[in-house]
């Protein structure tokens, strides 16, 4: 599991991003919300959509990119952060 340092193996939401939800994060394009980063301390991460809902999501692993001011996308339904072109499982706390 990635808590002991190795390649995570468990798919459940904040781990590893599994194919299956990758191609429903890919074939539901209307339902990601822009955001930007709040503030990241450690696995938590504090985002603000643009209407000003704060949003704290939980990942495993770090994310590329994260860092105060950046801007994502968030799909709740399928619990998906992007930054860039990278896609991450995220736990929405």
């Amino acid at each position: 599991m990635c808590m002991l340092g190795r390649s995570c193996t468990s798919v459940a939401p904040g781990h590893a991003m599994h194919l299956i939800q990758a191609r429903l994060i890919a074939a539901t394009p209307l339902e990601w919300s822009d955001a930007i980063v709040t503030s990241v301390a450690g696995e938590v991460i504090v985002l603000h959509t643009l209407d000003g809902t704060r949003i704290d999501v939980w990942s495993a692993s770090p994310i590329e990119g994260l860092e105060p001011g950046a801007p994502v996308a968030l799909h709740a339904r399928h619990h998906a952060l992007a930054v860039g072109r990278t896609r991450a499982n995220i736990a929405v706390l």
